[in-house]
């Protein structure tokens, strides 16, 4: 369902026409905006549209700059230079009251004198709606958030889920043109952040409405969005849905922060589709990068088969390396092993439980991957990459 088409069945009412600019209502566009605190850049010359009715994620390390994009969107900071436009209307010096958005924080800042349905109404009064419609829009917003049942309970009185669910109620209850989420599953334990993103994404699905989502957490940019953009030092390093950033990164650091590698350093060889390091030569499935200079392999642990050495037949593998077995780790669903290439580098290689080797600390293994599953990057993006390389071990 469109933004469009759910304002007109909550309203009865004609959806608003695409804007002068042809942007329609519920889009965001930042146009070339920066934000600066003294001498530090927060933000540098960043564009980004965001479409109608999309869930966008916004990722990356602390200090990237998601966060004070997201406020600037919400009108808790200003721009030093650029435009941010919701639904084709400039935002530069409108109060955040006046902005057609809500934000939801990981704080979720619920008064505790009040019931879950005065927390929930309370935006409604202070803009003097009429009672009788607060009384139904709340109804509608606690039903939205599976809370209608806990209506006259305080927030003492409820889980971390459902004090995240009143919270949520209490922005959609506004019917905003665009959702903004700072961090706010990250005060819930795994299991029920992992009901949320679900609840989340289904909310949205049904409601049309745009949600602008900033995370630090990979897993819950992977499984709600339909793109994602991928932040470094304020500017976007890929924007792309969650298949083409996992299995197609535009960089070594986006393949260090999406996921998990296994990074091999050394001089580009064989024309330019591998990388000769310390302790394997790694073909990637085509060249990508110039012979003689540096460069950089990665393989994701799921893609890295392992044996013993002993009784392993690599002789045909397009890409071996051998060590010992230094760590076992069941996850679940898959086993872990943490292999010692040498004094200066690890891997790690992941199978399903049902199929993964009986292997013991100390084995001496051998590990094998195909071309395909390499990614190649130049060297001067190792730097930033955050890809597992074990340090030195004694």
């Amino acid at each position: 369902m469109t933004q469009a088409s759910t304002i007109e069945a909550e309203s009865g009412t004609a959806p608003e026409p695409v804007t002068s600019r042809g942007e329609a209502p519920g889009t965001v566009v930042i146009d070339t905006v920066t934000k600066r605190y003294g001498d530090s850049t927060a933000v540098d010359g960043l564009s980004l549209t965001i479409e109608a009715g999309e869930f966008i994620s916004l990722l990356g390390p602390s200090g990237c700059g998601k966060t004070t994009t997201l406020r600037m969107i919400a009108g808790f900071e200003e721009p030093d230079a650029g435009d941010i436009r919701v639904s084709g209307r400039s935002l530069l010096g409108v109060p955040p009251y006046r902005r057609d958005v809500n934000t939801v924080f990981q704080a979720y800042a619920l008064f505790p004198h009040m019931s879950v349905a005065e927390n929930v109404a309370y935006g409604l009064q202070q803009k003097r709606t009429p009672k009788s419609e607060i009384r139904d829009r709340v109804v509608d917003a606690l039903d939205l958030a599976q809370m209608r049942g806990f209506a006259d309970r305080k927030p003492t009185q409820l889980s971390g889920g459902q004090q995240q669910r009143v919270a949520l109620a209490r922005a959609l209850v506004n019917r905003p043109s665009v959702l903004l989420l700072d961090e706010p599953l990250g005060a819930l334990d795994r299991q029920l952040r992992e009901e949320m993103q679900l609840e989340l994404k289904l909310l949205q699905s049904r409601l049309g409405i745009t949600f602008v989502f900033v995370t630090h957490d990979q897993g819950e940019a992977l499984s709600m969005s339909d793109r994602i953009a991928i932040m470094r030092s304020g500017r976007i390093e890929q924007l792309a849905d969650a298949d083409t950033v996992y299995a197609r990164p535009a960089s070594a650091y986006v393949a260090a922060f999406v996921g998990q590698q296994n990074f091999f350093r050394g001089a580009v060889a064989e024309r330019g589709a591998a990388v000769d390091s310390a302790h394997a030569l790694v073909r990637g499935a085509s060249p990508a990068l110039q012979e003689g200079t540096a460069g950089l392999a990665a393989v994701r642990p799921e893609f890295v088969s392992i044996d013993a050495d002993a009784s392993a037949d690599a002789s045909g593998a397009v890409n071996t390396a051998r060590g010992t077995l230094i760590g076992v780790s069941h996850l679940g669903e898959t086993m872990q092993y943490l292999v010692r290439l040498g004094d200066d580098q690890s891997l790690i290689a992941r199978r399903p439980s049902p199929e993964a080797p009986q292997l013991a600390v100390g084995d001496a293994v051998v590990c094998s991957w195909r071309a395909e599953s390499v990614l190649l990057f130049p060297a001067d993006d190792a730097a930033s990459a955050g890809g597992y390389v074990a340090p030195p071990t004694a």
